[in-house]
């Protein structure tokens, strides 16, 4: 079950990254709006007035999840692009330098950017 899961998420690493930084934005605006815009919540918008008291943990709940979407979606970016431009490389050495983390890099990616190094090993006859 868990390498269903992970592998479901890793799959999906960039989506999952930005829906979570969407997310992320929406709650951090509503902890804001509570916070600096009491008065006009309470006299214009009866629903949103039970959240009030609670403005200050919705704010650091937002904050949290729009961080945690951001820091996903450089390391993701940031592998990808990392993985790349090793590739591109057409030295077998200066590729089998960079062999062990791009291996490494590879676990956190989508299967793909496993393929394309399964490939490149194969073109450089690489084990």
């Amino acid at each position: 079950m868990k390498t269903k899961i992970s592998g479901f998420l890793r799959e999906n690493i960039f989506v999952l990254s930005i829906l979570t930084i969407i997310i992320g934005i929406i709650i951090l605006l509503i902890g804001l709006l509570g916070l600096f815009f009491q008065d006009f919540i309470k006299n214009n918008i009866s629903s949103m007035e039970n959240i009030l008291p609670w403005s200050p943990y919705v704010l650091i709940i937002g904050i949290i999840i729009f961080g945690t979407g951001l820091y996903y979606l450089y390391m993701f970016i940031s592998k990808k692009n990392f993985i790349i431009n090793e590739i591109e490389t057409n030295k077998r050495s200066e590729f089998i330098k960079k062999h062990a983390e791009l291996k490494n890099s590879v676990k956190y990616l989508p299967s793909k950017y496993k393929e394309i190094l399964k490939q490149k090993e194969k073109e450089l006859k690489i084990k």
